[in-house]
């Protein structure tokens, strides 16, 4: 939904439901957004986020039909959708996806081809007056990077879809953006790192060029179709996790004129102050199919761990005085959870920044670990559960 003043476009994604091919995918739009709709917009249109897996790319591509079916269906439903979730690649409900869902990372084709694809969907489906966005992965999985060699790899394929998304716009008159999205463990990890990333590699003389030409466009105007189609997702939660001022890193990103094409407003776990006592109720959250890279800070040192288990298991070994944040997506409306608390005031603190300078025009609530939250924190159901984050998030801004 518009929120008007500026405030941009906001929805939930619908990467909380089933959808790893486009039959269940659809099965779930068609089942859960009408009722989400009629709750929070029923009299006015509904901006979708809507999950696009290889799978389902791969089916929308060959079938003219069912991306009419899908058009139609929006329609009908006074719905548009305004981004599109690309991250993960396969599979991402039912089994065990931890650092998997980082591959194909972008050294590969099959990286390109599915976020072209997606892209080229997104140009006939999205209302003409919406510059639609891919959310898409941190490039890789840092252990992966092994040198420099790599990195130019990544950022070869990730600026030939730059040039793909220059020539939709130029074939189409639709402009299409990539956002990448930090994350914990990732070679775009920190907003410094992400920063770093961007004047290292994308705004430099040799990023710029190489762009010009893989595109075939003047150099003089490179720089700016550079600016117009790549930047990132800020998911408020991944940066919570490290630590980080969420309106500092916010104003660096603006600083280094990296455009925020997504606002991503999710809430952590945090544990102020750890104890052994504790360690038994955090451990109901390692029952999970996901990565839950965690953070533990003795006297201001962070030590990152890839799984929650593993951050217990080394406070154990040395339970000294500590607070913790961990990659387990929370309700947003929730500032308290039994014993601990979550990292919603960051949220908080995003939004009021937002609302006084708009920093992007699409704003998008994650909640996706729905299905894995320990049972006594679902009250109600899932439709219940992203109204009340929709509802949270709109009257942070508009009151």
């Amino acid at each position: 939904m518009d929120l008007g003043s500026g405030l941009g476009h906001l929805s939930y994604s619908t990467l909380v439901h089933a959808g790893d091919t486009w039959a269940e995918m659809r099965d779930s739009l068609e089942t859960f957004l009408p009722q989400v709709k009629a709750r929070v917009s029923p009299d006015s249109a509904f901006g979708v986020s809507l999950r696009i897996s290889a799978d389902s790319a791969e089916t929308l591509a060959a079938d003219p039909a069912e991306r009419r079916r899908l058009s139609d269906f929006l329609g009908a439903h006074d719905m548009y959708v305004y981004t599109v979730n690309a991250f993960p690649y396969g599979p991402f409900k039912g089994g065990t996806v931890m650092e998997r869902v980082y591959e194909p990372d972008w050294t590969t084709d099959d990286r390109v081809e599915y976020t072209n694809a997606v892209a080229d969907i997104l140009a006939e489906i999205s209302p003409a007056e919406i510059s639609p966005s891919i959310q898409t992965a941190p490039l890789a999985f840092k252990p992966n990077v092994a040198d420099a060699a790599y990195v130019q790899r990544f950022t070869t394929k990730l600026l030939r879809v730059v040039a793909h998304l220059v020539e939709l716009e130029a074939r189409t008159g639709r402009r299409v953006k990539l956002a990448l999205e930090p994350e914990p463990a990732c070679f775009l990890e920190t907003t410094d790192e992400t920063v770093d990333y961007f004047r290292d590699h994308i705004y430099t003389p040799n990023g710029i060029a190489e762009l010009a030409h893989l595109a075939a466009v003047p150099i003089s105007e490179a720089e700016g179709l550079m600016r117009r189609h790549l930047g990132v997702v800020f998911d408020i939660g991944h940066q919570s996790v490290g630590f980080e001022d969420i309106p500092r890193s916010l104003q660096k990103l603006v600083d280094a004129g990296i455009p925020i094409f997504k606002l991503q407003e999710a809430a952590a776990l945090w544990v102020k102050e750890l104890t052994l006592e504790l360690v038994p109720q955090l451990r109901v959250f390692t029952d999970t199919i996901y990565l839950s890279q965690t953070t533990l800070r003795r006297d201001g040192v962070a030590t990152r761990y890839l799984n929650l288990g593993e951050a217990l298991d080394a406070f154990e070994a040395d339970p000294g005085p500590a607070e913790m944040r961990t990659h387990f997506h929370v309700p947003v409306f929730l500032e308290e959870l039994g014993p601990f608390v979550t990292t919603r005031f960051a949220v908080q603190e995003a939004l009021q920044m937002h609302r006084r300078t708009p920093l992007s025009d699409h704003l998008e609530i994650e909640t996706y670990t729905w299905d894995v939250l320990p049972a006594h924190l679902k009250t109600g159901d899932i439709v219940d559960y992203v109204t009340r984050e929709l509802e949270f998030v709109r009257d942070e801004l508009v009151g």
